[in-house]
């Protein structure tokens, strides 16, 4: 959801629950006035918090440059860069001139740049 959309559902949602009281102030309800201004709370209370747990749109995709080299060897994890797990984090991950990245032992790995991990 992009952060304009955003704002508009927020506004909307916040019109929707303080108008309410104004149902109750200004006409002495009877019981379907009622029944629709609590409806009419209970939307807005929802739109407000839908909106608030929208994932924002168009992540800036991540960024190596100039890293070095990544050396591993025998086990170990060698990384010069990001290192990110999938789905976490927000905005985006740029690295430079990170210099080079060794790692020695059996089954090892090395990562100049930016590493996605599960």
């Amino acid at each position: 959801m992009t952060q304009g959309w955003k704002i508009t559902v927020l506004v909307l949602g916040a019109a929707g629950i303080v108008s309410t009281p104004l149902v109750w102030l200004l006409n002495g309800p009877d019981g379907g006035e009622a029944v629709g201004a609590s409806i009419q709370a209970a939307v807005g209370a929802a739109a407000l918090v839908w909106a608030l747990f929208q994932p924002p749109e168009g992540r800036t995709e991540d960024q190596a440059a100039g890293t070095g080299e990544a050396r591993a060897t025998g086990g170990g994890t060698a990384v010069s860069g990001i290192r990110r797990r999938m789905g976490r984090g927000g905005g985006s991950a740029r690295a430079g001139n990170t210099g080079s990245a060794t790692a020695d032992g059996t089954g090892s790995r090395a990562v100049s740049g930016i590493e996605y991990t599960s």
